[in-house]
């Protein structure tokens, strides 16, 4: 078996909202002829990554869980960019564009230069430059 991570699925409140969010926020390219009314599909790294977004109540469904919003999933994800500059502008542009702000951009204690924020149903982004990470 190869290790890899091929989807990445987010239970939303409103697909329509998180679909404009990553595809105008974050610029994720949108998999229109996978999409449909019910599911967004995002392509991450030339396609080697998919982000989907799914209804939370039907994921949570899917998955055989209770839908409980509001508490920590204990996941985040991360955007890692090319520099330092980039970390604040794309935090800047995706604030903008309706997420929280949950840490601003600092230097962080490995090295690098990282933010948080909330995406508009609490998913906890990392945005980083990581100096000891190489990105396409």
């Amino acid at each position: 078996m190869d290790p890899r991570i091929s989807i990445v699925t987010l239970g939303v409140s409103d697909l329509a909202r998180s679909t404009a969010f990553y595809r105008d926020a974050f610029g994720l390219p949108l998999l229109a002829d996978k999409s449909s009314d019910g599911i967004s599909f995002f392509e991450v790294n030339r396609g080697s990554l998919w982000l989907a977004l799914y209804p939370r109540h039907l994921l949570a469904e899917d998955a055989g869980v209770e839908d409980r919003p509001g508490s920590f999933a204990g996941v985040t994800l991360a955007h890692n960019v090319r520099s330092k500059a980039d970390v604040q502008a794309l935090f800047d542009a995706v604030v903008r564009a309706g997420a929280r702000p949950v840490k601003p951009p600092q230097d962080v204690f490995w090295g690098g230069h990282s933010s948080y924020v909330a995406d508009p149903d609490g998913f906890l982004w990392e945005i980083a430059f990581n100096p000891y990470s190489w990105i396409e």
